[in-house]
């Protein structure tokens, strides 16, 4: 099945991420110069452009990572510019890495259990409490939802890295996120898992209610996942638009075909 073939749009007009005129130098090397883009609540968005665009620089700014030299970064209507990565992820922003950041010596089961927020747990001893009945129903249930149910009990470091990859993204939903920066989903993937994966993710995007914000340098498997798409180029927006847009547009041709 072709993930995009049933691919609908739930969206609202409420921005939950409002990026405006960010900057960002290393060392007087501009990585990004005055980049704006917005996501509403319940979209997928895309963000692309050739190696070297800013993508990375730009997530690591939105979580929180480095300050920002200019600009803002709203979330839920807050400015988040100067908070912690801490901060940032206990108000629903959560990101995911090109390498998986998972905890290999332990149970399946077990990373999606301590994945649970702690400001739903008043105490340790009610979280050993809590992880015998909630808990764990919850954490059994997104396994499901991801596929990795009948691997529970096996050490995470067993799994293949397609599997990885579904942990992470099941130890992220245990953390109800409203808003997931993406980067790079399906590096490193099985090419014959990747329409599988595609699907996943629309399948957060909207059983789960998450929105979601993408780098991805597979240009077929971005065309397939999101609703709007921005790309980058030498630390800019250089276009922006629906996906058909995107793809015929000169501007993201020229910028991939004077990357190579």
């Amino acid at each position: 099945m072709n993930p995009s073939s049933t691919h609908h749009q739930r969206t609202s007009n409420e921005v939950l991420l409002n990026v405006n005129q960010v900057a960002k130098s290393f060392g007087g090397v501009i990585a990004n110069n005055n980049v704006s883009l917005n996501v509403k609540k319940g979209e997928i968005v895309g963000l692309i452009g050739p190696n070297g665009s800013g993508k990375t620089t730009l997530f690591n700014s939105i979580c929180g990572s480095h300050p920002i030299d200019s600009g803002s970064i709203v979330f839920k209507d807050e400015e988040i510019k100067t908070f912690s990565i801490a901060e940032i992820a206990r108000r629903g922003l959560l990101r995911t890495f090109q390498h998986t950041k998972i905890y290999t010596g332990v149970s399946v089961l077990d990373n999606v259990c301590i994945s649970f927020p702690r400001k739903k747990i008043p105490s340790y001893l009610e979280m050993f409490n809590r992880l015998s009945k909630e808990t764990i129903a919850k954490a059994e249930d997104i396994l499901k939802f991801v596929g990795l149910y009948e691997k529970r009990f096996l050490l995470a470091g067993s799994l293949s890295f397609g599997q990885q990859k579904l942990l992470e993204f099941a130890m992220i939903l245990m953390s109800e996120p409203e808003l997931l920066l993406l980067d790079e989903p399906t590096a490193g993937v099985n090419p014959t898992l990747i329409n599988g994966l595609i699907q996943r993710l629309i399948d957060i995007n909207r059983r789960y209610g998450v929105t979601l914000l993408v780098i991805e340098h597979n240009m077929r498997v971005i065309m397939s996942l999101a609703h709007r798409i921005y790309c980058l180029a030498h630390g800019e927006v250089i276009e922006s638009g629906l996906p058909k847009q995107i793809k015929n547009s000169k501007k993201v041709i020229d910028a991939y075909l004077g990357a190579k």
